[in-house]
């Protein structure tokens, strides 16, 4: 029954060196980053290529799912379900360091390609004759568009974080909200505390707009070019308060901070950071020397505190 399962998705198998470390679904053995294994895509999970040998069935498995999140954050919320296995790394072992959690951009990346294709099988499926003409000409409607853009932000954002991290730097990507649909893109823990970051890959030149004053409340508005970026601001600081909830109930304590990132917009050549209602705008360099600013974290306690919002905060 397994091999007919395993035949009927093997349209969605691929052999690959992986990205990331991972764990093979079958027998619960590691498989290192850059090893070869087989990449079970209607999954996001992975086999080694010694289950997927003709005639080999699976080894026992000693994989146990990640502890759901406690205290209730979220009323109603269950049991997280096991991990994609590329998308979060496994716990740290003796002599182990893990650095970096979960996989940049991964969800959205999953929602534009589902939304891609629907549309590419709609057309071809209306027009057999001309459905790949009319998908050369024209292109994906603009919330599909804003699927692939948001996920190539959060990309990009996360490979500079990825190159960064290490003992004093744990990165998290695309963090799930449990009991909810909702995500974080990136945390990061350093000696100054927890950062909840959002990637955001606009164009234009960021700047602080304050209105009102003598006769009416002073209000502040974040813009970049023309578009208006309050609600980002609302979003990032909902994310916080998530993030300390999440720490309370693994009885952590530590400062935790906001940031937008624009990784495309038109920084000035002096400045390239905003700080409103407690949320910094900043590009990445900025948000770089930030993170390692000197801070009451420990090489030990920021290790300790990224796993422990990584068992919390399950990846997508």
């Amino acid at each position: 029954m397994a091999d007919a399962s395993r035949g009927a998705a093997a349209s969605d198998d691929k052999v690959m060196a992986l990205r990331y470390a991972g764990k093979c679904r079958l027998c619960g053995r590691p498989i290192p980053a850059r090893v070869k294994a087989v990449y079970e895509r209607s999954r996001k999970t992975v086999r080694c290529l010694d289950c997927d040998a003709p005639g080999v069935g699976p080894k026992p498995s000693s994989y146990e799912p990640p502890a759901a999140l406690a205290g209730g954050l979220t009323q109603g919320a269950t049991a997280a379900p096991p991990e994609p296995v590329l998308a979060q790394p496994p716990p740290e072992a003796p002599g182990e360091k893990v650095y970096v959690h979960g996989q940049a951009g991964g969800s959205a990346r999953a929602e534009f390609e589902r939304r891609h294709k629907k549309r590419e099988d709609k057309v071809r499926q209306a027009h057999p004759k001309i459905g790949g003409f009319l998908l050369a000409i024209t292109d994906d409607p603009q919330a599909t568009a804003a699927w692939g853009k948001g996920a190539s932000g959060e990309e990009v954002l996360g490979r500079r974080m990825n190159k960064a991290a290490g003992p004093l730097l744990r990165v998290l990507h695309d963090r799930r909200v449990p009991g909810t649909r909702s995500n974080i893109d990136h945390i990061a823990v350093a000696p100054t505390g927890v950062w909840v970051i959002d990637a955001k890959k606009y164009q234009g030149r960021p700047a602080l707009r304050v209105e009102g004053g003598l006769f009416s409340p002073r209000a502040e508005k974040l813009m970049v070019g023309r578009r208006d970026c309050a609600k980002l601001v609302d979003s990032v600081l909902r994310q916080v308060e998530i993030v300390k909830a999440a720490l309370a109930a693994a009885g952590e304590t530590a400062p935790v901070w906001g940031a937008l990132c624009f990784v495309n917009a038109d920084w000035p050549l002096l400045g390239g950071a905003i700080t409103t209602r407690g949320v910094r705008a900043l590009w990445w360099d900025k948000l770089l020397s930030a993170l390692r600013q000197p801070g009451d974290l420990d090489a030990d306690a920021v290790g300790r505190v990224a796993q422990r919002l990584a068992e919390a905060l399950p990846a997508y």
